[in-house]
């Protein structure tokens, strides 16, 4: 009789501990879909900032390799200033910081989901390392940029966190040829580097999707 309610009391304890685990992974399910809605929000953001930074590097190249790039210096003071402003994209880590910090990822007992939330970690993570280049790729720009606009000109610009042209039509500082060409390679590497991360992101973003409708599937969720 010991015995059995020794045994007995084993298997409701285990019970227990599998009762709470399964409710645990359904709340750490909820709160990472309600990170990949806030994502996806942020992804399709990042992406048209991306896009239309890209348009003003484009006019930004032209208007410095035309032949008096000071006939428009009001427009080569926007767009310029305009390129340095970040574009950086962060997805959301909370609920996969706690599974990793907690050991949590092994209470994701379905397969499937574990996939999908690995895979969606990963595909941030190159993400990461691309939006490093990135800021290596506008740093090595800086000293080009600090030689060619008047900082001056620039400190009237700023209203906030806008970023506004300036009045009149302010020259540039130099407009030797050597220093714009050099200047034109690397936002043409720049420029390049964020149109593969708009593409990852659009990647990105289909796989985020994906995995809500593949956990709101697997859980039972709405």
């Amino acid at each position: 009789m010991l015995f059995l309610a020794v045994s007995a009391g084993f298997l409701v304890e285990n019970l227990r501990e599998h009762y709470v685990e399964h409710k645990r992974e359904k709340e750490f399910i909820k709160s990472y879909i309600e990170d990949l809605k806030q994502d996806t929000a942020k992804i399709r953001a990042n992406i048209e900032q991306r896009s239309a930074k890209a348009l003003i590097i484009d006019s930004l190249m032209k208007l410095l390799n035309s032949p008096d790039p000071n006939q428009a210096g009001a427009s080569a003071y926007f767009f310029g200033r305009r390129t340095t402003r970040s574009t950086l994209y962060q997805a959301n880590d909370r609920t996969i910081k706690q599974l990793k910090n907690a050991g949590g990822l092994r209470l994701i007992r379905k397969q499937k989901a574990s996939n999908a939330i690995m895979t969606y970690d990963q595909a941030n993570d190159y993400i990461i390392y691309l939006q490093g280049r990135e800021f290596e790729e506008l740093s090595v720009m800086y000293p080009l940029l600090a030689k060619l606009y008047d900082a001056n000109v620039l400190e009237t610009m700023i209203r906030g966190i806008e970023i506004n042209r300036p009045t009149g039509n302010p020259v540039l500082r130099t407009t030797e040829k050597e220093l714009i060409l050099d200047l034109t390679y690397y936002l043409h590497q720049y420029k390049t580097t964020s149109i593969v991360i708009i593409a990852r992101l659009r990647s990105i973003l289909q796989t985020a999707t994906e995995t809500i409708q593949l956990l709101q599937k697997e859980y039972h969720l709405e």
